[in-house]
């Protein structure tokens, strides 16, 4: 038997991740076909997939980063945690990966504690367990039972009663889900009517049984294949159960028109404030985080006064917004008439809310990519599959997401779809790429102009270091204007405006016929009006175009074609 962990510590939240988003990838499309409730829409598998590659994503960096960093020893359980729960609140998708996220947050809250201890025992990982489901709870405006709710808590109940090691602890753990699991059916009327156990509970088995095999090294009953009482009945192309139209808690036709889902910095006292006017609203209203990081999730008629509510609390960005109508993805049973798939469409990702709306505008699917945040592959599939084409373009702008971008491709390749990877690695170059996209052309020439016209662009950032390094300029301090060419730093200075003159100056150099400016928030309001005058004065024939691309981490993008 492989060597397993005795206790709960960094490596074994690591491993956690790993072998549960083995799991719910494995289990995704079973679970997307149970899932009648709170809405029939099919994909709360892939929305706690979504949210556990998030925070699998976010445990990983902290590896590499103390890898890098030559730190020994490696990360402590607290660092690997928070990480986990971070990564899963930025990345939570739907009801059910909201949830998923505060699980893991409380759980985050007692295992990274000020008086945590460097790993847990098995009374350590009970009372995180305890602690995930009692804030999962109260994270949720109307808690229901029947719903991943209770299967949390009937986990959390079972592993406070057993005085063991973190084994026997996840084992009990995992055995009252399952018991509990088999039970939803006759605690919610609609799972009854549809002859299906709660989706999200399903996931949340999935998951503990991964933390067994991590802490255990053996695979618990009924984890590797279908087993009655887990498992719901559904036909051969898995569409989900009709709701019941009159159980009170699950909105069937006439139900809320739209998920909304976004992130949101606030303050505590603001959000408070928040839940009450989203609760009056809509309904399935979640909102989990804390420490001014918030996930906020609700269904309602009004899609625009619950954005504008979140305004009012803080700043709400990574909004996303999807309609619960007929022939939309998200409609339930016979109401759902797939649509007709585009003949092609471009994917791409951008740094900042102002690309993404000039990329929409210009036809493209955008990934928005907060920054030090960049999407997990799951995220570019779900996008190329919203934009519902037989061809897709993925243009990735960013060197460090190639590989990312390569996993996405070939797993909707599987799907059928015919998809092209263009190794963009910055944004200007993909907005010269998409000057030259033309849907209507063979789709092999498509690909081959777009992937010209984005090699023929030369392209630059200008940010601001964030710690003393090395650089081929140079030894940079914290706090310097670096200026980039070409992903290498070419230019250390002082000042924003001077340092892109210098570095505008050294990619005109070799000619040039337009140059592409996206300023971000930080940069100084004139930054554009000089790089623009400099343009004229001295570099004749070369035109020049700006844009705001918003908080999109670099302070400037400089394109030149």
């Amino acid at each position: 038997m492989p060597q397993v962990p005795q206790t709960f510590d960094a490596l074994a939240v690591r491993a956690w991740c790993g072998l549960a988003l083995d799991a719910l990838g494995r289990a995704r499309e079973e679970i997307d076909a149970i899932n009648v409730y709170p809405v029939a829409d099919g994909d709360t598998g892939t929305n706690l997939y979504l949210t556990l590659e998030s925070a699998a994503t976010a445990v990983e960096a902290v590896f590499v980063g103390h890898e890098a960093g030559g730190a020994h020893p490696g990360p402590t359980l607290a660092d690997a945690v928070r990480a986990m729960a971070h990564g899963a609140l930025i990345g939570a998708r739907g009801n059910s990966g909201t949830i998923l996220a505060q699980l893991l947050r409380g759980m985050a809250q007692v295992l990274a504690g000020d008086d945590a201890p460097p790993h847990a025992d098995g009374r350590g990982l009970g009372l995180a367990l305890r602690h995930a489901a009692d804030s999962a709870r109260q994270a949720v405006a109307h808690p229901v039972e029947g719903t991943v709710l209770t299967v949390a808590s009937a986990a959390a109940d079972a592993a406070g009663g057993v005085d063991g090691d973190c084994g026997a602890v996840a084992r009990a753990a995992h055995e009252g889900a399952r018991a509990a699991l088999a039970e939803t059916p006759d605690r919610l009327e609609v799972l009854r009517r549809a002859g299906v156990v709660d989706a999200g509970g399903r996931g949340l088995v999935t998951v503990l049984a991964a933390l067994v095999e991590t802490l255990t090294g053996e695979t618990p009953r009924g984890a590797a294949a279908r087993e009655p009482g887990l498992h719901a009945r559904v036909d051969a192309t898995h569409t989900p159960a009709e709701p019941c139209a009159d159980t009170a808690d699950a909105p069937g036709p006439g139900g809320s028109a739209f998920e909304v889902i976004y992130l949101l910095e606030a303050e505590d006292a603001a959000v408070a404030r928040l839940r009450d006017r989203l609760d009056a609203l809509g309904d399935s209203l979640v909102v989990v985080g804390g420490d001014g990081l918030w996930n906020v999730h609700v269904h309602v008629d009004d899609a625009g006064a619950a954005v504008e509510a979140g305004v009012e609390a803080g700043r709400p960005y990574r909004i996303r917004i999807t309609h619960f109508g007929a022939g939309d993805a998200h409609a339930g049973g016979a109401e759902r008439t797939p649509a007709e798939r585009v003949q092609r469409a471009v994917v791409a990702v951008v740094p900042g809310e102002g690309l993404a709306a000039l990329y929409a505008e210009a036809g493209a699917t955008a990934v928005l990519a907060r920054p030090g945040e960049p999407p997990a592959s799951g995220e570019l599939v779900q996008a190329v599959r919203r934009a519902h084409a037989r061809e897709v373009v993925l243009l990735p702008n960013d060197a460090e997401l190639r590989h990312t971008a390569a996993a996405a491709a070939e797993q909707v390749r599987a799907e059928g779809v015919r998809v092209a990877l263009i190794p963009t690695r910055s944004a200007v170059q993909g907005i010269a790429a998409l000057a030259v996209h033309e849907p209507e052309r063979r789709f092999d020439e498509d690909v081959v102009a777009m992937t010209s016209a984005a090699g023929a662009t030369r392209y630059a950032e200008v940010t601001v270091a964030e710690r003393q390094s090395w650089t081929m300029a140079g030894i940079c301090q914290a706090g310097d204007v670096l200026g980039l060419v070409d992903g290498d730093v070419a230019v250390i200075g002082q000042d924003v405006t001077e340092t892109a003159l210098a570095v505008l100056d050294r990619m005109l150099a070799a000619g040039g016929e337009l140059v592409t400016l996206v300023v971000g928030d930080g940069a100084p309001e004139s930054v554009a009006e000089r790089l623009e005058a400099r343009v004229r004065e001295g570099y004749l024939a070369v035109d020049t175009v700006a844009y705001h691309g918003g908080r999109q981490g670099s302070v400037l993008l400089i394109g030149v074609e």
